[in-house]
């Protein structure tokens, strides 16, 4: 039976969060036996402070949620972010580059945040709303090729998105896991059937916010 705590990453990433709620947040994944949580830079000292003795990943983003920003400063978002304690990176791909298809541009950045993380796992969202499976497939390309550690779907931003669909992540799962790379499922995550067959059809990771309703189900 698969135990879906191990796969969670709890996420609050909204831009009001308050201290109170990430303090919520942190709580939830401690008590539940969550994998991780996800949440925005300027709570990472904090969460990284307050889980002192504890075994859950602190993941942030960078680039987020546009991924427009230039690569020098997403990698300046990852290495500060680093030094404030965050043990996992997920970073927003520049979605005008694949739409450009100006994919040496999206190797460099990818390669230019990888060598900021500093040997910490670096996912790459993808924003598969945002794209075609053509598109999705040659990020996924080009992150092997840069050698990321993680393919994502989401960031749960885009006006009117689905989120983590099915179809996408097997896509990514295919071609990027006989190269070694996982792949995180997020955006829209919101029952237990769902996160289940996106765990079937290759997801490593859940990026969601109804963590604690998944698991009680």
């Amino acid at each position: 039976m698969t135990d879906l705590r191990q796969y969670i990453e709890h996420t609050l990433l909204k831009q009001d969060a308050t201290r109170k709620e990430v303090q919520k947040l942190l709580d939830e994944a401690v008590e539940n036996g969550f994998l991780g949580v996800c949440i925005n830079p300027c709570y990472v000292r904090f969460a990284k402070k307050y889980l002192q003795g504890q075994k859950l990943k602190v993941v942030t983003v960078v680039g987020f949620p546009l991924g427009a920003s230039l690569p020098e400063v997403k990698a300046f978002e990852a290495q500060k972010a680093i030094s404030d304690g965050a043990d996992e990176i997920d970073m927003v791909i520049n979605v005008s580059c694949i739409k450009n298809k100006d994919w040496d541009a999206i190797v460099e950045e990818i390669e230019t945040v990888k060598k900021a993380c500093e040997g910490k796992p670096l996912k790459v969202i993808l924003e598969t709303d945002l794209l075609n499976s053509i598109e999705i497939e040659q990020a996924c390309i080009l992150c092997v090729e840069a050698k990321a550690d993680f393919v994502k779907t989401s960031t749960g931003f885009v006006k009117n998105g689905v989120g983590a669909k099915v179809e996408d992540v097997a896509l990514m799962a295919k071609t990027v896991k006989p190269y070694g790379l996982k792949v995180k499922a997020s955006g829209g995550i919101k029952d237990k059937a769902k996160a289940l067959l996106l765990i079937e059809a290759g997801a490593d990771r859940l990026g969601t916010s109804s963590g604690v309703l998944l698991v009680g189900n």
